[in-house]
């Protein structure tokens, strides 16, 4: 389904950058001053700031004043959602790349240069996309129950700055050793239906996506759909390394649909239940622990794109 799409408003000239110091392996300064002289040579104002609170104020009174042409996001995926959770809704939110998998820009076709930034700020137009939302935390891309979440976990409990590729290496081996899989009780409610109902649906691994972008280069759920109000939940019923294994090599192959221990449902909402403590996370970061209850939320999500991507 094509997102929607609008201009951006002519009379928008202001345009703040929220830089989060520890995003991606090394720091984005340099590209962020070319960014900030660019914008500035378009005759855009641009503010760097790194205090949350204090940009999403300003971002939410400019919107509201009608002269908020972009807040930028120099980071990564949660760098947006953090963004996304801190400020109104329909407020154009640009990226400037900087963490480590970038899923969402990415997807978006936006490019890590801030030449290519500025284009799209001065040029661009606003596309609205779904987002979706497990309990009160909203998220853009998907949410995931099972060895992933686990890792998520134990890489941010002792995270300190900038993170690499190398720095999931430890969290993995950590939680192939001691990571027991436990059973998801999945509910949801059918399409057009008001209550959630309990299914027959239990599984060790869940992935719920809005959007069909995972890290690692794994095409879970390539048909999941960011304009339809519905959540693609991709679940694996087996728990232990040798399945794990198993799937991983499914999914690079394209193969795991086959699987009779594969299932996917789309739903507008679930809830999501385990007898053992268990984590989920959100785009990446850590969500929380079981239970969760998830739902969509249409058109959330108000990004500023390259006018391409709208004509594709």
């Amino acid at each position: 389904m094509q997102p929607s799409h609008e201009n951006l408003p002519p009379n928008a000239d202001r345009v703040l950058i929220s830089v989060n110091p520890t995003a991606g392996a090394h720091s984005s300064s340099a590209r962020v001053d070319r960014l900030v002289a660019l914008l500035r040579n378009a005759r855009i104002q641009a503010d760097v700031l790194t205090d949350l609170g204090e940009v999403a104020r300003q971002a939410n009174e400019l919107h509201a004043a009608g002269r908020l042409r972009a807040l930028v996001a120099v980071g990564g995926d949660g760098t947006v959602a953090e963004l996304v959770n801190r400020t109104v809704a329909g407020l154009p939110i640009a990226i400037l790349p900087a963490g480590n998998e970038n899923l969402l820009a990415r997807h978006l076709d936006l490019g890590a240069e801030p030449d290519a930034c500025c284009r799209t700020i001065v040029d661009g137009a606003l596309v609205r996309l779904d987002a979706a939302r497990a309990d009160r935390r909203i998220f853009l891309l998907m949410a995931g129950c099972g060895f992933d979440a686990e890792v998520v976990r134990r890489l941010h409990s002792r995270r300190r700055g900038h993170v690499q590729r190398s720095s999931y290496f430890k969290p993995i081996v950590d939680s192939i050793r001691s990571y027991g899989y436990p059973e998801l009780r999945i509910y949801w409610n059918e399409e057009g239906g008001d209550e959630v109902r309990p299914v027959s649906w239990c599984a060790r691994w869940l992935f719920a996506f809005n959007l069909p972008c995972y890290g690692g280069g794994l095409d879970i759920a390539p048909q999941a759909d960011g304009c339809d109000g519905l959540l693609d939940v991709c679940t694996f019923r087996r728990g232990g390394l040798w399945h794990g294994l198993r799937y991983a090599a499914a999914i690079f192959l394209g193969r795991h649909g086959r699987l009779t221990d594969f299932a996917v449902r789309r739903v507008a909402r679930l809830r999501i239940e385990s007898d053992a403590e268990m984590p989920y996370q959100l785009d990446g970061d850590p969500g929380g622990v079981l239970p969760v209850e998830i739902e969509t939320l249409a058109g959330r999500l108000t990004m500023v794109v390259p006018r391409r991507r709208i004509s594709n």
